[in-house]
C-alpha cells in the first residue's frame, strides 16, 4: 500500500462527503442515526465476534488489564450505542441556526450562524466505541470523521464502520461521510497529521505518547483529550455518609475511565472519622492505597482486606487507571487548591461540602473541564451530562472545554443581510 496516497485518498472522499452533510436535511441525517440504531441491535452478534477477536490478540500481546476493559465491547455497551443512536436523532439539528442577530447604526443585520466544523480527524487507542461514538456526533453536527483506531481495536473498529455504511447509505448519504483507516501502520497518524488540505481538526484520544505525538506533528488545530487526573476534596463541613458513596463511586465503577477518581484529599479535621471508613470500604473492593504520612496511620490497621502503602513522591499527580488510589490530609481549602493547581489534569475535579461559600470557591478557582459538588468525578461524560454521546473531554479551552457534543462539533460564521449597503 502507498500510505501517502491512500490516506489523500481519504481526505479527497471526507471533503467532498463533507461538502453534502453541511446541507443534507435534519429528517436526512436523522434517518441515518435511526437506521443504525436498528443495524447495531441486528449486528450485535457479529460485532462481538469481531471484538472477540481483538479481545484475544490482545491477550496474546500481554495487553494491560485497563485497555482490556477499554477495548471489550458487551450485549450492554452495543445497546448503549443503539440508545444513544436514539438519542443524538431526537435532538434539535444545530445547524443552520442563528445564534445571535444585531442591526447596525447603517441598517445592516448582523448574525452568527451555527455551522459544521468540516472534517474531523479522531486517532485513538483501545476503544472501539469512539467509532460510534464520534460518527453519529459528527453527522448530527454535519461533519465528515476519519477514524484512525490503535492496532487492538482494529477487527471490532472495521465491523462498527461497515454497519455505519450501511446506514449512512440507506439514508441517501456518502458512505464516506464516516472513515475508519484500514491500516495498523503507526505512521498513518503523522500521515493524518499533515493532511491539513483536507482535515479541519483533529482530536487524539489515548495515552500521553499518542497525544504528545499529535500536538508535535500536527499541521491542523488539534483538541485534546488529556489524561484524567481527577481529584475529590472532602471538606471539613462533608456528610461523611455521603462523601464515603462519592468516593466509591469515583473510584470503584470503572477505575479505567479517564474520569474515575485518582487523588483524595481530606481536610485534616474530618481525616480521623472518615480515612478508617474509606480504608476499609475501598479495601473490600481491592483498591490499593497510596497514603502520606498523615493518612497512612488512620488507615494501615482499619480493613485486613485493604492494601495501605506509604505514597513516594511519584504517586502524587499520577494517572492509575487501576483500583489504586492516593490520599493525603490537608489543612485547608487553600491547601487543597493548591495541591490541584499543581498536580491536576484541568480535567474532573470535585468538593464535597455543606459550605455554600467554599463550594463557590472551589466552582469559581479550579481550572477543569467539570467542577463538581457533591457529586462523582464519573459524571464527567457526554451522556451524563445531557449530550447523548462524546466525541472526547477536551482539557484544552480554545473551541470547547469538557465533552464534546453535537454543539461543540460546530462553529459559526458571520451572516450578514444588507440593503445596497456599501462602505465610506
Amino acid at each position: 500500500m502507498n500510505l501517502e496516497a491512500y490516506l489523500n485518498d481519504v481526505g479527497r472522499k471526507a471533503r467532498a462527503a463533507a461538502r453534502l452533510l453541511a446541507t443534507a436535511s435534519p429528517e436526512r441525517k436523522n434517518r441515518a442515526l435511526t437506521a443504525l440504531s436498528r443495524i447495531l441491535t441486528e449486528e450485535e452478534a457479529s460485532v462481538l465476534e469481531a471484538n472477540r477477536k481483538d479481545m484475544d490478540a490482545a491477550q496474546a500481546r500481554g495487553l494491560d488489564e485497563a485497555r482490556m476493559a477499554r477495548l471489550a465491547l458487551t450485549p450492554a455497551i452495543i445497546k448503549e450505542m443503539s440508545e444513544a443512536c436514539l438519542f443524538i436523532a431526537s435532538m434539535p439539528d444545530p445547524i443552520g441556526a442563528m445564534e445571535t442577530q444585531w442591526q447596525q447604526p447603517n441598517g445592516l443585520l448582523v448574525g452568527r450562524m451555527r455551522v459544521p466544523l468540516g472534517v474531523i480527524a479522531m486517532i485513538f487507542e483501545a476503544r472501539p466505541n469512539v467509532v460510534i461514538d464520534s460518527a453519529i456526533l459528527c453527522l448530527k453536527a454535519g461533519n465528515a470523521v476519519i477514524m484512525r483506531p490503535g492496532s487492538e481495536a482494529i477487527c471490532s473498529s472495521l465491523a462498527l464502520a461497515s454497519l455505519l455504511h450501511r446506514a449512512l447509505l440507506e439514508a441517501g448519504l456518502p458512505a464516506d461521510a464516516a472513515q475508519v483507516i484500514e491500516t495498523t501502520d503507526r505512521s498513518a497518524i503523522t500521515g493524518m497529521c499533515r493532511l491539513s488540505r483536507y482535515i479541519d481538526v483533529i482530536i487524539p484520544r489515548g495515552g500521553a505518547g499518542l497525544i504528545n505525538l499529535v500536538s508535535a506533528e500536527a499541521t491542523m488545530p488539534v483538541l485534546k483529550h488529556d489524561k484524567g487526573v481527577c481529584h475529590i476534596f472532602a471538606d471539613e463541613s462533608a456528610n461523611l455518609d455521603e462523601a464515603l458513596e462519592i468516593i466509591y463511586n469515583s473510584k470503584v465503577q470503572r477505575p479505567a475511565a479517564c474520569n474515575a477518581l485518582e487523588g483524595l484529599l481530606v481536610h485534616r479535621n474530618i481525616a480521623t472519622a472518615l480515612l478508617p471508613r474509606v480504608a476499609e470500604r475501598l479495601g473490600a473492593a481491592g483498591v490499593r492505597i497510596h497514603a502520606c504520612p498523615l493518612a497512612l496511620p488512620l488507615m494501615e490497621k482499619c480493613s485486613p482486606a485493604a492494601e495501605i502503602l506509604p505514597a513516594g513522591a511519584e504517586d502524587a499527580g499520577r494517572e492509575y487507571l487501576a483500583l489504586e488510589l492516593y490520599v493525603q490530609v490537608v489543612d485547608s481549602l487553600d491547601a487543597a487548591l493548591n495541591y490541584i493547581a499543581e498536580h491536576g489534569s484541568n480535567h474532573s475535579e470535585v468538593i464535597l461540602s455543606n459550605d455554600h461559600a467554599n463550594i463557590m470557591r472551589f466552582m469559581r478557582e479550579v481550572d477543569a473541564s467539570m467542577v463538581a459538588a457533591n457529586a462523582s468525578t464519573r459524571f464527567n461524560d457526554g451522556g451524563q451530562l445531557g449530550l447523548g454521546a462524546e466525541i472526547g473531554i477536551s482539557t484544552c479551552k480554545l473551541h470547547s472545554y469538557g465533552p464534546m457534543g453535537v454543539k461543540e462539533l460546530t462553529t459559526t460564521k458571520f451572516a450578514v443581510f444588507g440593503r445596497g449597503q456599501t462602505r465610506g
